[in-house]
């Protein structure tokens, strides 16, 4: 395309103004006017078409399905946001336990939660934190007198069950698994109640509760909630059911026009009732045995490029790829990846490698203990290779953001989306 460019606006022009016969000159000048020029003309419509036709080919209908992920606290989560959701809406109602429910589990012999705080440090304190029984000392402040209290953090696992519900939903989908970037999802711990001194009456009216974590305190923050851009709907199909092409089944229409052509949207949907689920520009369309019309559980992956932007006091992540052809043209195919080259592209491919350099990749017998990340995806089984014989993909990156708190949280990220690729070794990674 740049020659034929180059052809008409440079090579011509050189060669006419050279040649000194004048009536030759108008007559070449006549000729290129009347039949070449339009020919190029043609032919740089005719390669932009194709261009365009390519690209279209290989759209970017991934991007749809993008999460992002952030924490705010309870007072600054506002109920008309129209992009960040909290993960659980109930996370937003002021949550009292009552001395009755403390008496009961203690004379149950039961475990009591307490609260659920966020810590603010990096995985490496809280894989020690998680591991640990270690117990605090803490009191209950009743209308009456204090009790002294201790208790002990154990990871909520609430997020992360979640996390898991939302991958069966995407496969129900049949839309392909992205590993979610969620840094915070191990940094939530529940408060439980191991212990308290004397015995708390029924009609004792709670005050307060305190409780020390220690040389941990500096990293406690209360009332997090963790949002996303993902927002459960309840929605009526549009109108009568149509039949389906197999004249057995029965079309659910449901419009986007509404709801916003731009997003993602996955039916949450008992298997029985749906044997199909598909997407045109405008309607998603579900194709079920049920005649009448129904209501659908929804899942909406809210997409909008002005809000991703958005300053948040915490940072704002997402498993976001970057953009660009050949990251969406890679998607599409189904090679086997045993180059280097190909590894540092996947690695370089998501908005949080900006944190990141690949600098080596090893393959070893056994684990090493200078790994420091997790597997995001442990909820995926293989059942075809078993985890003992696997190998250990090693794989060595550097940052100059190491004062950052998430960052060996980013890192698990981008290893885990690795480990997709490579089934057959156990993948780990390093920060030097």
């Amino acid at each position: 395309m740049e020659d034929m460019t180059n052809l008409k606006d440079v090579i011509i022009p050189e060669r006419l103004s050279k040649m000194k016969d004048l009536q030759q000159h108008k007559l070449l000048n006549d000729i290129m006017r009347d039949f070449l020029i339009n020919l190029i003309d043609y032919q740089d419509n005719a390669n932009k078409k194709l261009v365009e036709r390519v690209f279209s080919e290989v759209q970017d209908v991934e991007s749809r399905y993008d999460i992002f992920v952030t924490i705010a606290q309870k007072e600054n989560v506002s109920p008309i946001d129209e992009f960040l959701f909290p993960v659980f809406p109930e996370d937003l109602e002021i949550k009292e336990i009552s001395s009755l429910d403390i008496l009961d589990g203690i004379k149950k012999g039961e475990d009591i939660k307490l609260s659920t705080v966020f810590l603010k440090c990096g995985y490496t304190v809280i894989r020690e934190i998680a591991k640990s029984a270690r117990k605090f000392s803490g009191e209950i402040i009743t209308d009456r007198k204090s009790h002294r209290i201790k208790v002990k953090l154990v990871q909520n696992k609430s997020y992360s069950d979640e996390v898991e519900n939302i991958y069966n939903i995407f496969q129900k989908n049949s839309v392909a698994w992205k590993t979610l970037n969620n840094p915070y999802l191990n940094k939530f711990f529940d408060v439980i109640l191991t212990g308290c001194e004397g015995m708390i009456e029924e009609d004792e009216e709670i005050q307060e509760i305190n409780f020390n974590l220690e040389e941990h305190e500096q990293y406690r923050l209360s009332d997090m909630v963790l949002l996303w851009n993902v927002q459960k709907l309840n929605l009526k199909s549009d109108g009568f059911p149509m039949p389906a092409i197999d004249n057995v089944n029965f079309e659910h229409s449901i419009s986007l026009s509404k709801l916003g052509y731009e997003n993602g949207y996955l039916v949450d949907v008992n298997e029985a009732l749906v044997k199909y689920i598909k997407r045109t520009e405008e309607d998603l369309i579900i194709i079920s045995p049920m005649e009448l019309a129904s209501t659908w559980d929804i899942l909406k992956i809210a997409q909008n490029p002005e809000e991703e932007k958005r300053k948040t006091k915490y940072e704002l992540v997402s498993n976001r790829r970057k953009p660009g052809f050949i990251n969406r043209f890679a998607q599409k195919q189904n090679s086997l990846i045993r180059t280097k080259g190909e590894i540092s592209r996947i690695a370089n491919s998501f908005d949080v490698s900006k944190y990141f350099e690949l600098i080596s990749i090893d393959i070893l017998q056994g684990k090493v203990g200078s790994s420091t990340t997790y597997d995001l995806n442990a909820f995926i089984v293989d059942d075809i290779r078993i985890g003992n014989d696997k190998k250990i993909m090693h794989l060595k990156f550097k940052s100059d953001h190491m004062d950052n708190f998430l960052i060996h949280d980013h890192l698990s990220f981008i290893v885990s989306e690795i480990q997709m690729y490579f089934p057959e070794y156990e993948c780990e990674g390093e920060l030097v």
